[in-house]
């Protein structure tokens, strides 16, 4: 025997062992020598199979061994069965040129398909996509990488590639093969760690997975596609195979528009932040789907005057109660509510009711879930191998690697994919925090400073600095939005001026410093004036959004409405106040699903929200209160065109302490454009209480949360004032005014 024929068997006894790395050195066609004499040696293994010939295409003038059967300008030839169960061999003597062919497959039970040998196919990955994915530059590696739909050399099927450098074999499994990764072991593409294979036959919405070896051979598993489009229902974990979208946008015009306002700053923007799974349910207690919520959300979302809607991830995740931000999926909408031509009809559905769509992105851990990316190919490929760097203790979660090209390229592809496919109109990137500090959440000893000794995540920072370059610069129009909570300096600042480069960050410090005052009871509130008033010490260090988010309302931190004191009314009052403070502060607003009508209980993930109490007391006055802000907020250029201009804002009183009482000027470009807001936050109404004023004229009491429409007791002005030459905080002009119990007043001159 040969040292060429036993490194043959070898190879061969290795494949039926699922042991073979290089599966394509000796399945699929090869050109072989000996003596001179060159012949076509096909092999493939099927271990399912009774019997496999060989079905030529070509038709060749001389015939090869064996039994040959003719038709149709096709000759077929019967294999032998190899060294093993499941190997089958032919050899086609005196050609030196491997000809197209089939495989003609008996099954033991009769049944006889036609197929194509994945094995005689060329790689379908260039140098380039090896070269740019190892650099971490290949932006559009989301069309490489995955399961993908082809037509090669007129036969259909999918192409499956994965990045898996440490695995000794990678295999497509499926219930196409039994789950049996003897049957399509990878190919590996040296120099790049990307297995790939060809499967022609294959059709769209056919379960699969990656069975990895690893690489000391200890261990073999199954991995989800990282890559992947979507998957079935959890808690089932495979990967789909999904062709081309066939959903046809209807948002041109959207998207021209936002692409010619750009990074503008000075629109209105009130954002309905919801979690799909929780917003509504069908009766009997099913999601909702996205064509179902795009029928139902968003026109409540276009009556309510929301300009953006935000969703809790809907990245596809194992676990429903971690709200999607224990991410496995992190190119698939999750298939609870639909596909994602279903997800496209959702976000299209939004855009042409002038609805913008921001999808909390989540780039700073994954879980351990077996099917994830946790030791994926057996070593620490996404995360890193020392807990001190790769884990996040409090929530049992890893962290990505970010000095690592391809995880860097990985999770830059994950963000443009939901930009470029889904149409998204922002990406508000989580616990960015939690990325930025090397010590964040750990005790000493617990983490390891970076090469300066210092606690910043210096890779991470480099990894937020290109993803928010690259977003701004290849969708205009486009925002970024980092959940940041530290005082980190410049986080919506450009990179080009030392900044991390996202539009917006939001105000984590105000939301904590208006809750806690506004939980107090009114008798103490004087005591913690300050609360009230330190936000405008720093309202324009950065681009703020104003939130209160789902993380206020669960935990047994108890609904904002429940957060108020008082009896019921004063409840509803105080919540009404703080509404009206929040939409006549700097800062872009947020606010999470529910809150809009003042539930009473604290959201619950696993059942919707109580639309039931809507029609009654206090929940439809809240309601309507917010509907009317929104409406006065898209209205009034005060409230938002100088959002970050300190031109915007100027106190009239911001020391009465004693009375709990604020008063402002919120201006427009014009400084002719102003509103005047005035915010009562006790229980006691104020008579002739007195606040100068610019201009001397008459002032229209625009809104009043203490009106009967609201659920108030509708104390006020009469719905307008007229100035007195009375000087008051160095102005000359002012107003004695009727304030309402715990409610705001906003004044516009007429």
């Amino acid at each position: 025997m040969s040292v060429t024929t036993q490194l043959v068997e070898r190879a061969l006894s290795a494949l039926v062992a699922g042991a073979n790395g290089d599966p394509f050195a000796v399945l699929g066609p090869h050109v072989s020598e000996r003596d001179g004499a060159t012949s076509v040696v096909i092999r493939t293994f099927q271990p399912r199979a009774a019997a496999v010939d060989v079905i030529r295409l070509d038709a060749p003038a001389g015939l090869p061994h064996g039994q040959a059967v003719r038709g149709e300008e096709r000759t077929r030839v019967p294999m032998t069965r190899g060294l093993a169960e499941g190997l089958f061999e032919a050899t086609f003597p005196n050609e030196g040129v491997v000809f197209p062919y089939r495989l003609y497959v008996t099954r033991p039970d009769g049944r006889r398909d036609e197929i194509d040998d994945p094995y005689r196919f060329a790689p379908v990955l260039g140098d380039l996509d090896l070269h740019l994915f190892g650099e971490g530059r290949h932006l559009r590696v989301f069309e490489r990488l995955g399961a993908h739909a082809m037509v090669i050399d007129g036969c259909a099927g999918f192409f499956f590639a994965v990045w898996a450098p440490n695995a000794q074999r990678v295999s497509v499994v499926g219930d196409f093969n039994n789950w049996d990764g003897r049957v399509h072991p990878m190919r590996l593409r040296i120099g790049g760690g990307i297995w790939e294979l060809f499967i022609p036959g294959l059709v769209e919405g056919r379960r699969y997975k990656y069975e990895i070896r690893t690489r000391d051979a200890a261990h073999v598993f199954l991995k989800a596609d990282p890559y992947g489009a979507t998957s079935e229902q959890p808690p089932a974990s495979a990967s789909l195979t999904l062709g081309p979208s066939h959903h046809e946008w209807q948002d041109t015009a959207w998207i021209a528009a936002r692409a010619q306002a750009g990074e503008r700053l000075d629109r209105p923007m009130a954002i309905y932040e919801l979690h799909l799974g929780s917003w509504a349910r069908r009766e009997d207690g099913d999601y909702l789907t996205y064509r179902e919520l795009a029928t139902r959300l968003v026109p409540y979302a276009k009556e309510m005057g929301f300009t953006h809607i935000e969703l809790l991830p809907v990245l596809e995740h194992p676990y429903a109660a971690s709200w999607g931000y224990q991410v496995t999926g992190f190119f698939a909408p999750t298939s609870r509510h639909g596909t994602p031509d279903d997800f496209r009809a959702f976000v299209d559905a939004c855009h042409q009711q002038g609805i913008g769509v921001i999808l909390d992105w989540v780039p700073g851990h994954f879980p351990k879930d077996a099917p994830g990316l946790a030791r994926f190919d057996g070593t620490a490929l996404y995360e890193h191998e020392d807990p001190r760097l790769g884990e996040h203790q409090d929530w049992g979660t890893l962290i990505f690697n970010y000095g690592r090209h391809e995880v860097r390229n990985f999770l830059l592809a994950s963000a443009l994919y939901w930009i470029e496919e889904f149409h998204l109109d922002g990406l508000r990137v989580d616990a960015v925090a939690s990325m930025l500090y090397l010590d964040y959440s750990r005790p000493p000893g617990q983490w390891l400073p970076n090469k300066f000794g210092g606690r910043e995540n210096l890779e991470a920072v480099g990894f937020l600095h290109e993803l928010n370059t690259i977003v701004h610069a290849k969708y205009p129009g486009v925002m970024t939005v980092a959940e940041e909570s530290t005082a980190w300096p410049g986080v919506s600042r450009p990179v080009h001026l030392g900044g991390l480069g996202f539009t917006y960050k939001w105000n984590m410090g105000w939301m904590h410093d208006i809750l806690t005052y506004m939980s107090n009871d009114p008798i103490h509130r004087r005591w913690e004036h300050n609360l009230l008033t330190f936000s405008m010490l720093y309202a324009y260090h950065e681009n703020f959004i104003l939130p209160f988010s789902h993380d206020e309302v669960v935990h047994g931190k108890r609904s904002l409405l429940d957060k108020m004191p008082g009896d019921s009314w004063q409840k509803a009052a105080n919540l009404r106040a703080l509404y009206g403070f929040m939409y006549t502060h700097p800062g872009k607003k947020l606010l999470f699903m529910g809150c809009e009508f003042g539930q009473w209980l604290e959201w619950n993930d696993d059942t919707a929200l109580p639309w039931e109490s809507v029609g009654e007391p206090p929940h439809a006055g809240i309601q309507e209160w917010v509907r009317d802000l929104n409406r006065l907020y898209l209205d009034e250029p005060a409230l938002h065109e100088c959002d970050y201009d300190p031109d915007g804002f100027r106190w009239i009183d911001c020391h009465d302490s004693d009375h709990s009482i604020v008063s402002f000027v919120r201006r427009a470009r014009d400084e002719r454009d102003f509103l005047v807001v005035v915010l009562n936050l006790t229980p006691v109404p104020r008579y002739g209480y007195r606040i100068g004023v610019p201009g001397a004229e008459s002032y229209r009491e625009v809104r009043n949360s203490d009106g009967s429409a609201y659920g108030g007791g509708n104390l006020g002005n009469a719905g307008r004032v007229v100035t007195e030459a009375v000087a008051a905080h160095d102005y000359q002009q002012s107003l004695a005014l009727t304030l309402p119990p715990l409610a705001a007043l906003i004044l516009k001159p007429e």
